[in-house]
């Protein structure tokens, strides 16, 4: 868990890549690519599919959690605003 000090740091980090379009390029590309890949894969390449569908869900994993951060750092910033001797 971070420490509180960290959390707006952390926020403006993670609001940073995924505003950088670099960076959103690169998971629509793998995506993109992954999801092809699985369409084209035949039905007797079990190993292959399911390789591919866990990559899809990491790279979700990791999406989500970046926009966690985000929103963890959304939610404290709130937090402080509303409630501010809590």
């Amino acid at each position: 868990m971070p420490e509180p000090h960290d959390v707006a740091r952390r926020e403006a980090e993670a609001t940073l890549l995924l505003n950088n379009d670099l960076f959103v390029e690169s998971f629509t590309v793998l995506k993109e690519d992954l999801m092809s890949r699985w369409t084209q894969s035949g039905s007797n390449e079990l190993e292959a599919r399911e390789s591919i569908w866990l990559a899809m869900r990491l790279l979700d994993r990791i999406e989500n959690h970046i926009t966690s951060i985000v929103e963890t750092g959304h939610m404290n910033k709130v937090l402080k605003e509303q409630h501010p001797f809590i």
